[in-house]
């Protein structure tokens, strides 16, 4: 049976939610990679940088703005020691500027993805994919990549039935 790999990349702390500045104890992204967790056979692997972001929304949005404009790559934390043995790669990330953070840029670079296939995964404020589907295709050539999910955040809470029907059309071990 193929092996699949949930990696996201989530931030906690202040957020744009519900018309305006709220408070997350917990990302949007990690409870939507941690309920997909629930549903898939599959490994979790948080994607993070060794620079920690601001709570502060402001200065969040300033730094991923920055990191877009210089095309940075954040250092990581950690590296998914066994990459090789993973068919599926279920990508979870918010929309950063206009595309994905660049922490993510980080860890598709570093791994060959010729071969897997990628289902990726957003949370987002209104902007849906924005760039990201395109990055994640120039970045992996040779992966197959499945129709995403997009994921409002104030939905992420009731967003069980969506997850589910979207590992349905995926196909991927449950």
């Amino acid at each position: 049976m193929a092996k699949t790999l949930i990696a996201y990349f989530s931030h906690a702390g202040q957020n744009y939610t519900h018309g305006g500045i709220g408070y997350l104890e917990v990302g949007n992204t990690e409870v939507v990679a941690k309920k997909l967790h629930k549903l898939v056979d599959s490994d979790l692997f948080y994607i993070d940088t060794v620079k920690k972001y601001l709570d502060d929304h402001m200065e969040k949005i300033a730094a991923a703005k920055k990191e877009y404009e210089e095309n940075a790559r954040p250092v990581l934390t950690a590296k998914v020691e066994n990459m090789d043995e993973y068919e599926n790669v279920i990508l979870a990330f918010p929309n950063w500027w206009t595309t994905m953070p660049m922490a993510l840029f980080t860890f598709l670079e570093s791994y060959d993805f010729f071969g897997k296939t990628i289902c990726p995964l957003i949370t987002h404020g209104g902007s849906g994919f924005s760039n990201s589907l395109n990055d994640i295709a120039r970045l992996c050539p040779g992966a197959r990549m499945k129709e995403g999910l997009a994921i409002h955040g104030d939905d992420v809470e009731k967003s069980d039935k969506a997850l589910e029907k979207w590992v349905e059309k995926l196909g991927i071990a449950l």
